[in-house]
């Protein structure tokens, strides 16, 4: 099968065309002739040997994607060949046809193009897990969401709304924040040209925002932690803005706030039990129109390194997708 190969640890341009073996199911595995592939930052880093698996070389790289399964193995049940799934991958998505974990596959609603699927499972599972499992999110209480352009970002927004908070969205520049606030937050706030504090003073009456959702860190976290209501929750998502934040945990006893981390990945092998109700959520705020996947790229499996340059560029907005 054709497949993105990484062959030595590096950037983008590092990337090479290339075949390799059909894979077959194993037990409680499936396989599935992908038609498009998410791009994650996390990819950038596993390309580089920065992220948390390392695979043997040659492998694909991508974390997720979406097509029909063409074959399943001993004890799948629930799934059958033919049927249109996304999937969450621990690699190998950008290739012709993908292994997947049969607990890690999911049936797409029949309105649901495989590539809106295919940049679904990441971004929507980290926001519902990060608001639902981490930080108990409650209809009407304020949610602050960082990055809010981003692909992870701009899930949260909706998964916010969906579930009842007011929300307001960071980011930086005019571009940005407009696709924020066209997604449902009900306040934006430039951190290029205001001041992130007290904008966040400002806008939640000088008491705080409840919950935070920070996939930036830095300085983002800092500010964040000065305009947290009492009882307030952030939950760290990852550090895009390159810095991992020293916490000063005399502001969490006096306020009696918790900053909590939260790697949706884990849940697959830790509790992969959750996975089906998270998603069973996901799929029906989606049929009811809460939920409205943004791709701003689209591009082919040949031109993939392209992909990557704009998720480190910081130059898309939403999710980019490889077809292949």
């Amino acid at each position: 099968m054709r497949a993105l190969l990484c062959t030595a640890w590096g950037g983008p341009e590092t990337l090479t065309l290339g075949e390799l073996p059909d894979p077959t199911p194993g037990p409680g595995e499936v396989v599935i002739r992908a038609r498009a592939a998410g791009v994650n930052f996390a990819d950038t880093l596993m390309i580089q040997g920065k992220y948390q698996e390392k695979p043997a070389f040659p492998f694909a790289a991508g974390l997720e994607a979406a097509g029909e399964i063409v074959a399943v193995g001993q004890g799948v049940t629930h799934l059958r060949v033919g049927q249109r799934v996304l999937a969450a991958l621990d690699h190998g998505g950008y290739a012709e046809l993908v292994k997947a974990r049969a607990s890690d596959s999911f049936a797409i609603p029949d309105a649901m193009d495989f590539v809106t699927a295919a940049g679904f499972p990441t971004t929507y599972g980290t926001a519902h897990g990060a608001l639902v499992w981490r930080a108990g999110l409650k209809a009407g209480e304020t949610l602050v969401v960082h990055g809010a352009a981003g692909g992870v970002g701009l899930a949260t927004v909706e998964v916010g709304k969906a579930m009842g908070a007011h929300v307001i969205g960071t980011a930086g520049g005019a571009d940005k924040i407009a696709v924020a606030r066209e997604h449902g937050a009900d306040a934006v706030i430039d951190y290029k040209s205001e001041d992130l504090r007290a904008r966040l003073k400002e806008l939640t009456g000088g008491r705080g925002a409840d919950v935070y959702f920070d996939p930036v860190g830095g300085e983002v976290f800092e500010a964040s932690l000065r305009a947290i209501a009492w009882e307030g929750r952030i939950v760290i998502i990852g550090f895009a803005g390159g810095g991992v934040p020293q916490i000063p945990a005399n502001i969490l006893l006096v306020k009696n706030c918790s900053a909590v981390g939260f790697y949706w990945g884990s849940y697959r092998r830790q509790a992969p039990d959750r996975l089906g109700a998270q998603f069973a959520d996901l799929f029906r705020w989606f049929e009811q129109g809460k939920l409205k996947p943004h791709v701003s790229h689209r591009l082919p499996l040949g031109r993939a390194a392209e992909a990557f340059e704009l998720l480190q560029s910081r130059k898309a907005t939403g999710k980019v997708v490889v077809e292949i």
